[in-house]
């Protein structure tokens, strides 16, 4: 039996409550009295709109006091509402839309009816409407006299309770293309982002977010933004009523041994040394609301398998229980990995994968959006000037000069975004009198090319003696190819260098041989291990 409350919202009837102030007004159907008094529907609250005449505020006093005589257990909370004309469509749904965008809702504790027998007829098109699309986390009730002859039986009336089904009223109402529009900027964070493959992908993430409970999986380099876009996904589902608990996240990169099963589904006290004390676990702590799973392919094959149990079976066993618990949760993967790859290596489970491979949106890195880097400068200022509470903005020459070469070839990116957004903070905190200026920004790009390895190139460039005459690299050869000759220099032998090199990829072979692995990199650009020593001596 469900312990919630109920509470009903609706309009004050003025017409169907308005029958006089004499006993006599007892034996007439009043649909907010009479919704106060059906058998099977205990209205603990009732949230009753009316409207700020005088007339009405004396009427919504009277049924107040009215419902209080035959339904004691009901709270009624007046709602006054100014509405000029009640059969203005825009001004009765605007009007609606605010309300249910400002009641607190408590969906845990409490049941939700609107009544829609009250109000106009724009009134209960509307009400329809904002349950349909979830801004009401609610069913609808409608109440109606009684066709028995019997006084009581007619003054307290029928009532009859409409869940919406959207798959059965999908050719009834429809939503309004302004709403879709906002919920994709919400998406973006109000960024006017410009590239067409990545907005593609955010108009399908708005439609899959709204109308789908299964796993979605972002994939994209570090920094690429998947935390950000996933913790969107989930207030934009919050917004709409769709998950009532937690956002929790979790780097699965920093899960190893006894503490991943542990912090993933919980531990009994001395499940393992040092577990001193029980731990419920991430899990748990998502039941009712999304987990987002960032880096998931860096998972071990044991957690693996109990995380593809809990998302199918929604239930598991915490380290060291022989009692399983439920949490109810849904889930957002990340990754910058190839999980097809891996299933094919045997390092990642393909039922797992196929489970989480339903919705799956790439998402590009900074390199790859080069036309979203101007609108992603305005959002970081904005940002900082939020956080800081300092506005800041470039001079007009500055400006023209930082975006030159952030768009530029040369500007690596290495960590995407969340380089992008230090640059920024950086040049906004030095920033005297709110505008950045060029020197600053000149300070910052060279601060840059030195972080990517490009400043040192032109200084001392130790790479091109080892270089073929002519060899032309792309940049990302070269940095690449200038790192690998760091750790030759540093190793003692070719297969130290190899074993630093490839430390992660050779677990997975049975004969790893990073030596030969190495030479035939080296190979590629007509180096040699021991030329590489000899210079270094």
């Amino acid at each position: 039996m469900s312990t919630k409350h109920t509470v009903a919202i609706g309009f004050l009837g003025a017409t169907l409550d308005r029958v006089g102030k004499g006993a006599a007004r007892w034996s007439h159907w009043r649909p907010s009295i009479g919704l106060c008094q059906q058998p099977d529907v205990l209205i603990h609250r009732l949230e009753l709109i009316h409207g700020i005449d005088a007339r009405d505020v004396s009427l919504a006093q009277r049924v107040v006091e009215d419902i209080r005589q035959v339904s004691p257990e009901t709270e009624v909370r007046l709602h006054p509402m100014d509405l000029k004309n009640p059969w203005d469509f825009q001004e009765v749904y605007g009007a609606l839309h605010d309300f249910a965008s400002a009641y607190p809702f408590d969906v845990e504790h409490e049941d939700y009816l609107v009544h829609i027998t009250t109000g106009t007829h724009v009134a209960q098109i509307c009400w329809f409407l904002l349950t349909e699309a979830r801004y009401l986390p609610a069913r609808l009730i409608q109440t109606s006299p009684a066709r028995r002859l019997d006084p009581e039986a007619l003054a307290t009336g029928t009532h009859s309770i409409i869940d919406l089904d959207l798959s059965r009223y999908d050719h009834i109402a429809s939503r309004f293309a302004d709403k879709r529009l906002q919920g994709l900027a919400f998406l973006k964070a109000g960024i006017a982002t410009r590239n067409p493959a990545f907005n593609r992908s955010i108009e399908q993430i708005e439609r899959v977010a709204l109308r789908s409970t299964a796993p979605m999986l972002l994939i994209g380099p570090t920094g690429a933004g998947k935390s950000f876009l996933a913790r969107r996904i989930y207030e934009l589902k919050r917004s709409r009523h769709q998950v009532p608990g937690r956002f929790v996240e979790v780097n699965c990169a920093t899960l190893r041994g006894d503490g991943a099963m542990s912090a993933l589904f919980g531990h009994l006290k001395g499940a393992f040394t040092g577990a001193q004390n029980a731990r419920d676990g991430l899990l748990r702590a998502a039941d009712g609301g999304m987990l987002f799973l960032d880096e998931i392919g860096e998972l071990g094959a044991d957690e693996q398998a109990m995380l593809l149990k809990a998302i199918e079976e929604k239930r598991f066993f915490p380290m060291g229980s022989d009692k399983e618990v439920a949490s109810d949760f849904l889930i957002i993967a990340g990754t910058h990995r190839d999980l097809r790859e891996r299933v094919l290596q045997g390092q990642f489970r393909e039922d797992l994968y196929a489970r989480i491979n339903l919705w799956t949106f790439s998402l590009p890195g900074l390199n790859g959006r080069r036309e979203d880097i101007e609108p992603n400068i305005d959002f970081e200022l904005e940002r900082y000037a939020r956080e800081q509470g300092r506005l800041v903005r470039f001079n007009l020459e500055a400006r023209r000069r930082y975006l030159d070469f952030a768009c530029a070839g040369e500007a690596a990116w290495l960590g995407n975004f969340r380089e992008l957004s230090a640059s920024i903070t950086r040049m906004a905190t030095l920033a005297d009198s709110g505008r950045i200026d060029e020197s600053q920004v000149e300070e910052e790009i060279q601060r840059l090319r030195f972080a990517w390895g490009l400043e040192q190139e032109q200084q001392q460039d130790t790479l091109q003696p080892l270089l073929e005459d002519g060899l032309e690299l792309d940049l990302f050869d070269r940095l690449q190819l200038k790192a690998v000759i760091e750790v030759c220099r540093q190793a003692d032998s070719l297969s130290a260098a190899g074993r630093t090199l490839f430390g992660v990829s050779r677990l997975g072979k049975a004969n790893p041989n990073d030596a030969d692995r190495l030479r035939k990199y080296l190979a590629r650009f007509g180096l040699e291990w021991k030329t590489i020593r000899d210079q270094t001596r």
